[in-house]
């Protein structure tokens, strides 16, 4: 599988599997199949509440653990250096795990900066191969890279062809950091395993229109990590390195993009209380 190479020369593979809102019992199963079918690369989070079962289908996989790369993430509740520090002790603990291949802030509010503190630090230490932060728009995620004496390495946002960023993708390749796609399916939004343009498209390559929307993102130099509980499903999710989109397709598809996301806006006040007030514990 191809891999990108981060700012600090870390490498993570450009498809991964993700576990939000996957129930904790079925996270194991659904985790160890995705290892089965070759996905290496696993994206949890504090706030997923299935830490604990991702942790043990990776010691069950009978991979060792330097072949899978691990991503998990802060909340916002556990914002700020102490806070922050404890949170990282308890996801090491949870995942069973030395070191964290990426640990990354959930959200661009709260204390991210002590925080992030405590996350260079964590680095610093060898626990966390690579660090970086989750839905930081380009204004706030160029702060925090011009205050940081380690500079974010990843930055994972909503991304998919009908909320294409490219505004935050370009300052992400000024800054070097790499971009990671939630959602990069739409969460199943404007029709997108039917859409005529992508299901068009997929036939001249005999792809289904979901494997043309990650195939999209992932010529564009983002890490996708779509979601699924159906083995079907993994499998073509995966299976998107066969092929390569052309230049004309890559347009058309840029056509698709609205500009905006229908499915969480940071800019709402009303998200902003959301979040701040969301307790995991």
């Amino acid at each position: 599988m191809q891999e990108c190479i981060l700012a600090n020369a870390y490498r993570l593979p450009m498809i991964g599997y993700g576990v939000y809102q996957i129930p904790k019992e079925e996270t194991y199963e659904c985790v160890r199949e995705a290892l089965s079918l070759g996905y290496r690369l696993l994206d949890t989070a504090a706030a997923y509440g299935n830490e604990e079962e991702v942790g043990k289908a990776i010691k069950d996989s009978g991979l060792k653990r330097e072949e899978i790369y691990l991503v998990t993430k802060i909340w916002v509740e556990d914002f700020g250096y102490e806070l922050t520090s404890k949170a990282l002790d308890l996801a090491l603990q949870k995942l069973d795990t030395p070191y964290i291949d990426l640990v990354i802030l959930h959200q661009q509010f709260n204390d991210y900066y002590g925080a992030y503190r405590a996350l260079e630090a964590y680095y610093k230490a060898g626990k966390l191969k690579a660090i970086g932060v989750s839905n930081f728009y380009p204004d706030r995620l160029l702060d925090l890279y011009l205050n940081s004496e380690i500079k974010p390495m990843v930055n994972q946002i909503e991304c998919h062809p009908f909320y294409q960023r490219n505004e935050d993708l370009a300052l992400m390749k000024e800054l070097n950091i790499q971009a990671m796609a939630w959602g990069p399916l739409a969460e199943g939004g404007h029709n997108i395993f039917d859409h005529p343009l992508l299901k068009e498209i997929g036939m001249k390559y005999h792809k289904t229109a979901a494997q043309v929307a990650l195939r999209f993102n992932y010529q564009r130099g983002v890490i996708v990590i779509p979601k699924s509980t159906h083995s079907d499903r993994m499998k073509e999710n995966i299976d998107i390195e066969d092929f390569e989109l052309s230049k004309e397709d890559m347009d058309r598809i840029s056509l698709l993009d609205t500009g905006k996301t229908e499915i969480i806006d940071h800019y709402d006040l009303e998200v902003v209380r959301f979040l701040n007030n969301h307790h995991i514990h």
